[in-house]
């Protein structure tokens, strides 16, 4: 019996090992077990595939590639999730965005907490990243990153910076000189604002469904949620 425990604690200790390190900041999030009980008393909270759910929706998940500020590849898949009504929140921006000759790039939406600690841990600057003591609202699937695109040219709009900009000029207060790009990104922050998002005080990309408040921090990663 006690060779028996010896070898299951074995097996086991590299995954206790990855735990550890992944909650070593005091925050124990949700695993896919416990996500899955959690529906059966609120269906709301839900991860919803966004590019299922809205069909003209623009991919460019950019942790799913090396094009991102870590230069590392986060995401084995290339996946953009939602709680059910942060997706049905999007569908109406993208409908309103539609009427205006413009679409939505989607670059991230829910995002795992093992990636929120990586991201702390290369960057510390909580300006621009996630503290993984509080976890964030991407780990709550209650934040999206994305930008504009002309629907007719497929050509992004120009905003004050690139995605992922850890400058002043990132933030949605910072004046801007250029008229189209200031219109640009007074159109995304509109729009988004009217159906149910805030966006975030450093980040112009980054807009946090007001309801967030309601979901748990989890830890799931995309190859759990497509099987």
């Amino acid at each position: 019996m006690n060779m028996r425990r010896s070898l299951i604690i074995f097996l086991f200790l590299p995954f206790l090992s990855i735990a550890q390190n992944n909650y070593k900041y005091g925050l124990k999030p949700t695993n896919y077990i416990e996500y899955k009980e959690s529906l059966k008393a609120n269906p709301e909270k839900e991860l919803v595939d966004l590019e299922k759910f809205i069909p003209d929706l623009i991919m460019d998940i950019r942790y799913a590639t090396t094009n991102n500020f870590t230069g590392k590849k986060i995401y084995n898949l290339s996946k953009a999730y939602a709680r059910r009504p942060v997706a049905e929140a999007l569908k109406k921006a993208q409908a309103e965005f539609k009427t205006l000759g413009v679409g939505v790039k989607m670059h991230d939406a829910y995002r795992p907490y093992s990636a929120t600690v990586k991201f702390y841990e290369e960057y510390h600057d909580t300006t621009y990243v996630a503290s993984p003591y509080r976890g964030s609202r991407h780990n709550r699937g209650c934040a999206l990153d994305m930008t504009l695109l002309d629907l007719k040219t497929k050509k992004e709009l120009k905003m004050p910076t690139e995605y992922d900009s850890f400058s002043k000029d990132a933030w949605p207060t910072t004046p801007v000189k250029d008229p189209q790009i200031k219109k640009n990104r007074d159109l995304i922050i509109g729009v988004m604002e009217r159906n149910g998002f805030k966006v975030n005080a450093s980040e112009w990309w980054h807009f946090d469904f007001v309801g967030w408040k309601k979901y748990e921090v989890m830890d799931i990663d995309f190859e759990e949620l497509v099987k």
